[in-house]
């Protein structure tokens, strides 16, 4: 295949990678906010494996995944990288598609800045030189201390465990979105262990079987935790955690690069500024799509709040009056007309003489004295004859 055909090819799996990755962000953040807020984490891990949109964002991922892979085979790291990174730029329109709303322009305004900070990052950062790779010492010391650090933020406590409400969320989301996208970042270099594994590259002393397959279940349990964490942190949004999740997994392969394979920035040091700005960029990208992010979630529970909030008629302004005595009353019981019927016959069969008799009319209150009526005279009238001048 000549170099052109190549780039083309690498250039349309590197955008099939970013649409597959954003569909299963879009899927993961619809999947966390239909679903309940967990109350312990077994019954969560639970309900999550029993959906099947979960399992289609899975294969999304995966899908996303392979689509790299292939097109880091056929084209360069510098150019597919970078295209990784429009996978913020497809999932923020879909998402708010799909939930019936518009992209605010704080929204898109904070995608370009996050972008334009991933791409500065990509650029300097690099990938390692063939055959670099961490030994197994190297590999257990950074599994450990990349658990610790998962933990402390998957618990909240860098983030503010306490906080509640949309901004509680938000930062817990991109706690879990920091964990998650350090999490796929270690996996990553311990992929990369592991494949010197298993071509008898690795530095150092040749592992045994048990040492290998320590390095692959440790590559599973945190490429499975990542994928757990960035399904939490969907749950305060969708474009703030996708962006923290797409910058933490190429920094934490930087640091440890830096830290543990003598690697350093292109450029010197000019590098090493550039990836100071880059990195202030994006980071303020993302202050922004947080925000975009909650403005627009409290605009949809008010207009949700108001939707449903009962409207006032004119029948329903006033309190209903209680019935008079000039209302109709309600109709008696079966057992009360009988009684009603026979009372009458009763008093009859007791009293025949008194069946003439009307009832007294005190029965039926005080009878008022009649009134006299008192009629005006008339006036006199006057004589035919004065009765014209």
């Amino acid at each position: 295949m000549n170099p052109a055909a190549g780039t083309v090819l690498a250039v349309l799996l590197s955008l099939v990678s970013a649409a597959g990755y954003a569909l299963a962000a879009v899927a993961q953040s619809r999947l966390a906010a239909a679903s309940p807020a967990p109350e312990d984490g077994r019954g969560a891990l639970r309900a999550l494996l029993a959906r099947s949109q979960w399992w289609w964002a899975v294969g999304l991922n995966a899908a996303g995944a392979l689509a790299h892979v292939a097109a880091l085979h056929y084209g360069p790291l510098t150019l597919v990288q970078p295209l990784g990174a429009l996978t913020l730029v497809a999932a923020l329109p879909l998402g708010a598609h799909l939930a019936h709303r518009r992209v605010t322009r704080t929204e898109w305004r904070g995608a370009l800045w996050t972008l334009g900070g991933l791409v500065g990052l990509v650029a300097v950062t690099g990938p390692t030189a063939p055959g670099e790779a961490l030994s197994l010492s190297e590999s257990l010391a950074v599994a450990a201390a990349t658990a610790l650090l998962i933990a402390t933020l998957a618990s909240g406590r860098l983030s503010g465990r306490g906080a509640s409400g949309a901004g509680g969320r938000s930062k817990r989301g991109l706690g879990h979105a920091t964990a998650s996208g350090i999490a796929s970042g270690v996996a990553s270099a311990l992929t990369q262990t592991l494949t010197a594994a298993l071509a008898r590259e690795l530095p150092g002393e040749e592992p045994v079987w048990w040492q290998t397959a320590l390095l692959a279940v440790l590559i599973s349990a945190f490429a499975t935790g990542g994928l757990l964490l960035s399904q939490a942190a969907y749950r305060g949004g969708l474009a703030a955690p996708l962006a923290v999740v797409n910058l933490s997994n190429p920094a934490a392969a930087a640091v440890i690069g830096v830290a543990l394979l003598g690697e350093t920035f292109r450029a010197g040091a000019w590098g090493w500024l550039i990836a100071a700005a880059a990195s202030l960029v994006a980071a303020r990208g993302v202050v922004l799509l947080s925000k975009g992010g909650t403005a627009e979630a409290g605009t949809d529970v008010a207009a949700t709040a108001s939707a449903a909030a009962p409207v006032a008629s004119p029948l329903t302004s006033y309190p209903a009056a209680p019935l008079t005595s000039s209302a109709t009353p309600p109709p008696a019981s079966p057992a009360a007309a009988a009684s009603s019927m026979t009372a009458p016959v009763a008093a009859m069969a007791a009293d025949p003489a008194g069946v003439r008799t009307p009832a007294p009319m005190a029965a039926f209150g005080p009878v008022p004295a009649p009134e006299s009526v008192v009629l005006p005279a008339p006036a006199p009238s006057a004589p035919p004859h004065m009765a014209c001048p």
